[in-house]
């Protein structure tokens, strides 16, 4: 009798996770669905990146404009344009410009571009906890990626449960680092220029142009 009630205490658990599974799944398809019908995408948001056993705490704001797998990024006193092929990383700072084929840094890095739907390969998902942020109701899913080498230990994505946009991103890594993205402003379909994600290279003629094979 023991044996049974075991046995079904752990079939309901099994039962009970697929479902989660299902949910989880079934929220970010809506949203996948949602933001690939819109044209382009327009983003103003903060980042922040802690470590505290490395004293690390750092926050910033930002903006992106995404069409597609093109993006223009601002942050950091750092624009990076992504034009499809290359991306085209400024720093006024530095004054250079460095153009690279690679648009992403390590095989972890979450892109612009990829951002909205970076969970779509690579990670098991389960529903998580509901938070009420100013009059929202944010429903958070849980991604552990499927690599155990991966330096990623988890990523929580919050969704706008009326919307069904992202409303922020918490990523934490395997050496205790936790970055947030959190959106403040989101717009679809916005006009935009024809030259937008276009590197004018006469408009750097002071610049040291460093090209990465």
């Amino acid at each position: 009798m023991k044996k049974l009630i075991v046995l079904a205490f752990v079939t309901l658990g099994f039962t009970a996770f697929a479902q989660n599974s299902d949910k989880a799944e079934a929220l970010l398809n809506e949203v996948s669905t949602k933001i690939k019908a819109y044209k382009n995408i327009s983003l103003d948001f903060k980042y922040e990146l802690n470590n505290l056993s490395e004293n690390i705490k750092q926050e910033t704001r930002g903006d992106v404009v995404i069409e597609g797998e093109k993006y223009k990024l601002n942050i950091l006193g750092v624009t990076r344009i992504y034009d499809g092929k290359t991306l085209y990383t400024i720093s006024p700072e530095d004054e250079e410009v460095t153009i690279s084929s690679d648009n992403t840094e390590d095989e972890g890095t979450i892109t612009p571009s990829k951002m909205l739907s970076f969970y779509e390969d690579g990670y098991t998902y389960k529903m998580d906890i509901i938070q009420n942020v100013k009059g929202r109701k944010i429903q958070y899913v849980k991604l552990s990626p499927i690599d155990t080498n991966s330096e990623i230990k988890q990523v929580l994505l919050g969704i706008d449960a009326t919307t069904k946009h992202i409303y922020n991103l918490i990523e934490v890594g395997k050496n205790g680092t936790k970055t947030t993205l959190t959106v403040n402003s989101f717009k679809t379909n916005e006009p935009i220029s024809k030259t937008l994600f276009t590197f004018d290279e006469s408009k750097y003629s002071d610049y040291f142009i460093n090209k990465i094979d």
